[in-house]
């Protein structure tokens, strides 16, 4: 049996029993029912997944999957494609936003190279690269299926092994000149929305260029003719190794019942994928952020998430994940921190 059926297998809904015992103890904390919102239905969250009603998120990671696109080729992005190496290494040094979040978070970064071009330089990459790049998937498939199958694997494993080391907090991120590109075609594709009424700017696109984007997009669906039943037939045709990736990241989260926080648009693409790959992936996953890149609301809405956060952000790498790994923590605090009316003396009505 393959790593991924292993895993998918693994998959189980959340611990009810746990849920409703956080909830009872949130109910009766000292305040009023309800009155820390979302903070409240984190923890519940939390507790469903490990199980546990007092649940500790006190061991942090974010997985940055990184690869080029080979659509690119077909000018659909400002920056040009030397970017994703440049970055790749600046992430795994902690020097770009997505290192200064998670270093103020208490957050380790996992960077991992599964379709970067050139040699990347950096001694903290993790090296698991598939190819140089996927396909111009305007001229055919992004990757095989088998490679598609790989690179969810990969995030399998790279997660699996950081769930080994004790991490009970996953966040998403990605590098990828081109990936909203991918992104959208994969929303396109799930949505039944037309490109046009979906594609952003990315990285601050031209609008000449955006409508190439768009023109990109629709003619790679329709090149490739995904089958929205198969996910992995979907991120295949019109997917990216970095998507691919990061499904896999959500795929061992919910086997191992670990929480995966969302990063943005790209990430959330990526959750498209893993939830059709497995439906109950979704009780697991926790979104961060309303990204403002012009398809995000539509995919979180495909989801049904309920972003936390609305900070204008669209800069992608786990930025968003970093942030909100300290609204999660917040969480547990008020659950082990705050008292109950019972344990304060007060009798209540």
């Amino acid at each position: 049996m393959s790593l991924l059926q292993e895993t998918i297998q693994r998959i189980d809904g959340l611990q009810q029993d746990a849920k409703s015992e956080a909830q009872n103890r949130i109910n009766n904390l000292v305040k009023p029912i309800g009155s820390l919102g979302k903070v409240e239905n984190i923890l519940v969250q939390l507790a469903g997944i490990t199980g546990n009603p007092y649940p500790k998120v006190d061991n942090k990671v974010i997985i940055v999957m990184a690869s080029d696109n080979g659509v690119c080729e077909e000018g659909i992005a400002a920056a040009p494609q030397a970017v994703t190496n440049l970055m790749t290494g600046f992430i795994s040094e902690g020097i770009t936003g997505v290192g200064a979040f998670a270093k103020q978070a208490g957050a380790d970064l996992v960077t991992v190279d599964v379709g970067v071009i050139g040699e990347v330089n950096y001694d903290k990459i993790l090296n698991r690269r598939i190819k140089e790049s996927t396909n111009n998937m305007i001229k055919g498939p992004a990757m095989t299926r088998e490679d598609a199958i790989k690179a969810i694997e990969i995030g399998i494993e790279t997660a699996r092994d950081e769930i080994n080391k004790g991490r009970n907090l996953i966040g998403t991120g990605e590098i990828g000149i081109g990936n909203t590109t991918t992104s959208t075609a994969i929303l396109s594709v799930y949505s039944g929305m037309d490109p046009k009424e979906i594609t952003g700017v990315g990285a601050n696109l031209t609008s000449d260029k955006l409508e190439n984007k768009i023109a990109v997009i629709r003619e790679s669906i329709e090149v490739n003719s995904p089958d929205k039943n198969d996910a992995i037939d979907v991120v295949s045709k019109v997917g990216g190794f970095d998507i691919a990736g990061m499904a896999g990241v959500m795929l061992a989260g919910a086997a191992y019942r670990v929480p995966v926080v969302i990063d943005g648009y790209i990430s959330t693409a990526a959750a498209i994928i893993a939830t059709h790959i497995e439906p109950k992936v979704r009780d697991f996953l926790i979104c961060s952020h309303s990204s403002n890149e012009k398809g995000a609301a539509t995919a979180s809405d495909l989801l049904d998430f309920d972003t936390m956060l609305d900070l204008n952000m669209r800069l992608g790498e786990g930025t968003g994940s970093a942030i909100m790994f300290n609204i999660i923590e917040a969480a547990t605090y008020m659950n082990n921190e705050m008292l109950t009316f019972q344990e304060a003396g007060i009798d209540i009505v």
